[in-house]
């Protein structure tokens, strides 16, 4: 089985910046303890950074969402926590500009991937969309998210999304 974790823009500016929330700090320690178990089983991890540039207000996101958050190279968009500490620099990391990465699934689909788990933020946004697309791309993979692993600033938008992730045959566990 060729599993990996993908680890979904826990990001300064998702977490205790811009566009944060108390939830998401409470994420970071079962998130540091699903890094380092994948890392001692020898599996992959996977960085997704959400980036903006400086004209993000000028972008459709920026006009429905106009909070500039994670801009390229602040430190906003960097990791958020001991998660930054714990990313080594040969984890592969993408950089997408908007809620999904197809980068991202094309390379999980050339990776023959059988078990994906995603973590992060936001769970009704980019964890939602990354898992679609990584469904889409390797649907006879296990794609797996953690309810104690993610979150969203409404919880009952969380909720929904994992209604969702459910109705499209992602594994949604500690519900």
């Amino acid at each position: 089985m060729k599993q990996a974790l993908i680890v979904v823009d826990y990001q300064n500016d998702f977490v205790s910046g811009a566009l944060g929330f108390e939830k998401a700090v409470q994420l970071e320690e079962e998130i540091c303890h699903k890094i380092n178990r994948y890392r001692q089983a020898g599996e992959e991890i996977i960085f997704t950074f959400d980036t903006h540039g400086e004209d993000y207000l000028q972008t459709q996101e920026g006009r429905n969402l106009p909070i500039p958050h994670c801009i390229k190279g602040s430190e906003g968009w960097q990791l958020y926590g001991e998660v930054a500490k714990l990313r080594a620099d040969t984890d592969k990391c993408f950089y997408k500009p908007c809620f999904g990465s197809w980068e991202l699934a094309e390379y999980a689909r050339q990776q023959g991937y059988t078990h994906i788990e995603l973590c992060g933020l936001v769970s009704n946004i980019c964890v939602l969309s990354n898992a679609a697309l990584l469904k889409a791309a390797l649907p006879e993979a296990q794609i797996v998210v953690d309810a104690r692993a993610t979150a969203g600033g409404d919880d009952s938008m969380t909720e929904k999304a994992l209604d969702v992730l459910q109705g499209i045959q992602v594994q949604v566990v500690n519900r």
